[in-house]
């Protein structure tokens, strides 16, 4: 790629959080990359990606509540089994704000994978996302590991009109979805991703056939500029048109995170071929008077993801789409002077879907075999990469993670 087109992709990329703008009467101007390839076929599986931003307390989300080290180890912070816990099995349960998730239990849609990491965790917010972004311990990390997917298989993918991947909210793009070929818009909001035109259908026709005019040959970066302009225009027309056909009895909370999993519920029922949507929620950082806020946290978490399941299963959707929900590290084992936690190490995986290995799938970390205060991880997170790449979106592992990553078995 040359050093003109590199400086175009990022520039594009910054801009596209606005989605298409508006049009004033003296110049159309769009954000082009609000729309760049699809996806194989309408049907194909979708990974739906939900980051939990500041590293989230894995021991106060799934709780060893059976063990005495836990609640000595955090005597303002434990809660026991008669604290209403969610019970799993064997003296494990959920933190009482995640009751939503009980029901994904009981339906067999949530698998709750422990013991997750890498070797050497890095405790820095910054570098630690970044290994989970890229799949690289590496200093260098340029590319993110759904990133490469994409520019893997762009053959293929840049036949489709709509995006392989689409980031949803105000953050700044995650790393995971940082390709080289094939980059992935961001959208704030629905609401701002459409053509503006005032109602006026023959400015829009007059500005779509311009867009498809021929142009002289020999132009790459023109070329380039029209293909995503023309994919642009045709995702904002068929994602209006699908905005007041959208119909769903689930009740979502009112929170941003439950938002964004409706817009994508939307999309996905909309008959988009994006093949990876992407979300994130910040706050995870609890150094100090950490209950109330990481109760609130995962009330916001439980809630979003019950419904976003719900609302697919209503949809006939659920059994084509896994949501994996993250953070970069854990929190250690003793609460720390503020009634807090500081950064840790290993921490629980969530996948919710109906093809998942459901319960707890790998062992609790001991809270008795310490490393300088932290869990210590049993499964490397690239191992649950390779089970979604392979078993679920159907594209090989290897080149994009390394052949030394088996596939975990936590997809039924």
């Amino acid at each position: 790629m040359t050093t003109s087109r590199r400086r175009f992709l990022s520039t594009v990329s910054a801009v596209t959080a606005g989605g298409l703008a508006a049009l004033s009467s003296r110049a159309p101007r769009f954000l082009l990359e609000s729309a760049a390839y699809g996806a194989e076929t309408k049907g194909e599986k979708i990974l739906v990606v939900v980051q939990l931003s500041g590293g989230n307390d894995g021991l106060n989300t799934v709780i060893p509540f059976g063990e005495e080290k836990y609640k000595k180890s955090r005597p303002s912070l434990a809660i026991d089994g008669a604290g209403g816990v969610v019970k799993i099995e064997n003296g494990y349960g959920l933190h009482p704000s995640l009751r939503a998730c009980e029901k994904l239990l009981e339906n067999r849609q949530l698998s709750i994978l422990q013991g997750i990491g890498y070797p050497n965790p890095n405790r820095s917010h910054f570098e630690s996302m970044d290994i989970w972004h890229t799949a690289h311990t590496k200093p260098s990390r340029e590319s993110g590991w759904l990133g490469r997917c994409f520019d893997a298989h762009k053959d293929t993918l840049a036949k489709a009109i709509d995006p392989p991947g689409m980031h949803l909210g105000e953050e700044v793009q995650p790393l995971a979805l940082a390709a080289r070929d094939l980059p992935a818009p961001s959208i704030r909001s629905l609401e701002q991703f459409r053509l503006e035109t005032g109602g006026d259908d023959q400015q829009r026709s007059v500005i779509t056939s311009a867009t498809a005019a021929p142009r002289a040959a020999g132009n790459d970066l023109l070329k380039f500029v029209q293909t995503r302009a023309t994919s642009a225009l045709d995702l904002s027309r068929r994602m209006q048109a699908s905005g007041t056909g959208y119909k769903t009895t689930v009740s979502y909370p009112e929170t941003p995170l439950s938002q964004k999993l409706k817009n994508i519920a939307h999309l996905i029922d909309a008959g988009l071929t994006t093949r990876v949507y992407y979300v994130s929620i910040d706050g995870f950082d609890t150094h100090s008077d950490q209950a109330g806020a990481h109760a609130s946290l995962l009330d916001q978490i439980g809630g979003a993801l019950a419904a976003f399941a719900e609302d697919l299963a209503g949809h006939g959707q659920l059994d084509r789409v896994m949501t994996l929900v993250f953070s970069e590290f854990g929190r250690r084992l003793q609460e720390n002077a503020s009634r807090g936690t500081d950064h840790g190490a290993a921490a629980p995986v969530f996948l919710v879907g109906s093809k998942v290995k459901p319960g707890l799938v790998g062992k609790h970390p001991s809270l008795d075999d310490l490393d300088d205060g932290d869990v210590k991880f049993h499964t490397d997170f690239r191992s649950i990469y390779a089970a979604l790449l392979e078993k679920w979106l159907g594209w090989p592992a290897g080149p994009i993670l390394g052949d030394m990553w088996k596939p975990m078995e936590c997809l039924a």
